[in-house]
């Protein structure tokens, strides 16, 4: 659990916690930002935040932790996922894990909008309707759009961008709105 992610929990503002814990705000509002990396601070900061917080230490470092590996590679396993688990408990165990969230405030938003997309996805073609959960979420665009690499591979032996418009065209509405195109997640390898 992100130090966000307690702190919404919890319903404290950063200057609360600040004044509870006994650290100075400005390190809780850099460890907030992401100024200053959690897993480089004293054991006594980790410590006084857990404990503030009500969380235990592993918790609150665990997001530190986390390793971001290619976007492809993302992609791919997500897709794995939800063939081996099937639809409906690809959905349970999505919204049970919290991983949208917890990508998204690592600022990890490719990922984030790509499990939230496949989400939706699964969920319309099971006729479920989406959790409000993430509502806030779907609101979000990335800047420029996501194009496999195949398709980008495709595109650039070809010498045109053709074959990327007709992607766009094309994509499932529940990832292009994230500007993330994707025509196919049940066809892979």
């Amino acid at each position: 659990m992100s130090l966000r992610e307690a702190l919404k929990k919890k319903n404290m503002s950063i200057y609360r916690l600040s004044k509870i814990s006994g650290l100075p705000y400005t390190t809780v509002h850099d460890i907030y930002n992401n100024k200053a990396q959690l897993k480089k601070c004293s054991a006594e900061t980790v410590y006084k935040l857990a404990r503030t917080l009500g969380v235990s230490m592993e918790e609150l470092l665990a997001p530190s932790f986390f390793k971001r590996g290619s976007f492809e590679n993302f992609k791919s396993a997500v897709c794995h996922r939800v063939r081996e688990l099937g639809d409906i408990d690809f959905i349970i165990n999505t919204l049970e894990s919290g991983d949208i969230r917890t990508y998204y405030n690592l600022q990890w938003y490719p990922e984030s909008l790509y499990l939230l997309g496949m989400l939706d996805y699964i969920s319309r073609e099971n006729d479920i309707p989406p959790d409000s959960e993430y509502d806030d979420l779907r609101q979000c665009r990335l800047e420029k759009p996501i194009y496999p690499s195949s398709l980008l591979a495709l595109s650039a032996a070809a010498g045109n961008s053709s074959a990327l418009e007709e992607a766009v065209k094309t994509a499932i509405p529940e990832f292009i709105r994230f500007n993330i195109v994707e025509n196919e997640v049940r066809d892979i390898i």
